[in-house]
């Protein structure tokens, strides 16, 4: 979950999602009140789910430790076929419009000879 977490694509989303958020709640005020209800309300039930689920936690470790080595690998070749894993929201979406660009002109350039 953390390599997950730590991509650059996924940060960014990450960063772009929680900017929205923030400036929804600002903006609009009985959606803030919804939020905040919401957000405790997830609070809540995560520190309940988390005491209760502690010791089956301390029980399946090794086999988690097992499993996150496993997904870790996997994941590392997975960035090593996606390098576009590692790239922000806003450079993917700036070189995809260059590339539409290119091809477009070629086509045009292609149709006017």
């Amino acid at each position: 979950v953390n390599q997950v977490a730590n991509l650059t694509l996924i940060s960014s989303v990450g960063d772009m999602v929680s900017t929205a958020y923030a400036s929804t709640k600002e903006s609009h005020p009985y959606i803030r009140s919804v939020c905040d209800a919401a957000e405790k309300g997830v609070k809540s039930v995560t520190e309940a789910t988390a005491s209760c689920m502690q010791p089956v936690l301390t029980t399946l470790e090794p086999h988690v430790a097992a499993a996150s080595e496993y997904a870790s690998k996997g994941f590392d070749k997975l960035g090593e076929k996606l390098p576009l894993l590692q790239k922000p929201v806003d450079q993917i979406i700036s070189d995809t419009k260059e590339l539409v660009s290119s091809r477009v002109a070629d086509a045009k350039d292609a149709v006017s000879s």
